[in-house]
């Protein structure tokens, strides 16, 4: 049974207040992670382009969506309780977690073996994220940059899967991990600012120069293109630059990231040779 049925038959059956549990257990409040989770799967499918590859891609997808009542259920177990929503949040996540790992399973029947190695490396940072989440801790910075450098390894799992070579994949991982790494800082210090919270100016451009680092260490060996490490730090300059402008709505700021994602994104998949 999929989760569409589930909801459309418990949204036909329940009144206003179970179906708005259900809305409020099932869709992540996390926009930006829409676009974080999207840039891997996109980059990867776009540099090796496969069957499994894109099995891969929808289970990544899954497990974005899985994480919102996962985390619910975390919680609730955490402090000791058992209320409604965690009966829906469990079945929701039964479900995902489920046709998470069919897509998996299935990806694995033509992918090259070796696209399990980046799925090993990123559990212990996924581990991280959960950790936090559970403990209602998932908005500090720390979970953020784990989950965020993570889901990253979806890129170099679909690469490997296709066949692609090791050193590829690690370079279109740290490409995806080193832009997300540095918008988030970047949009944090952003937002503090326009609520005139606390910030330091410094987390956001210690940010953007390790991502700069990053992929300037993946280009040298020729992991990542030089397109990237140009790309890479256009971005980090205009976030160093605008950090010290007035500050914008967190709308604003979310939409130039996610453009900044998708730049990044299509100048790395077109360097990439073929």
């Amino acid at each position: 049974m999929t989760l569409h049925a589930i909801s459309h038959r418990e949204a036909r059956a329940a009144g206003p207040g179970d179906r708005s549990t259900l809305r409020a257990v099932a869709m992540p409040t996390e926009h930006g992670g829409w676009s974080l989770t999207l840039e891997p799967v996109v980059l990867g499918l776009l540099v090796a382009w496969s069957w499994p590859g894109l099995a891969i891609g929808a289970a990544a997808m899954l497990a974005f969506l899985a994480r919102t009542p996962l985390k619910l259920v975390l919680v609730d177990r955490w402090r000791g309780r058992w209320l409604p929503r965690t009966s829906v949040a469990a079945r929701v996540a039964t479900v995902q977690i489920l046709a998470l790992a069919a897509l998996v399973v299935l990806a694995t029947f033509d992918a090259d073996s070796r696209f399990w190695w980046p799925l090993l490396a990123a559990a212990p940072l996924v581990t991280i994220e959960l950790w936090f989440d559970m403990r209602s801790r998932s908005r500090r910075l720390l979970p953020e940059l784990a989950g965020t450098v993570g889901i990253g390894s979806v890129a170099a799992m679909i690469a490997l899967a296709d066949g692609a070579d090791a050193t590829l994949a690690l370079g279109l991982w740290a490409v995806v991990a080193a832009r997300a790494s540095a918008a988030i800082p970047y949009a944090r210090t952003q937002v503090f600012r326009a609520r005139h919270r606390p910030h330091r100016l410094w987390h956001s451009d210690l940010a953007q120069i390790v991502a700069v680092a990053a992929v300037a260490v993946a280009w040298l060996p020729g992991a990542a293109p030089i397109a990237s490490l140009v790309a890479i730090a256009a971005v980090a300059t205009f976030n160093i630059g605008a950090v010290r402008a007035a500050p914008r709505p967190a709308k604003i700021v979310g939409l130039q990231q996610m453009l900044f994602g998708i730049a990044v994104i299509v100048v790395t998949a077109i360097a990439v040779p073929t």
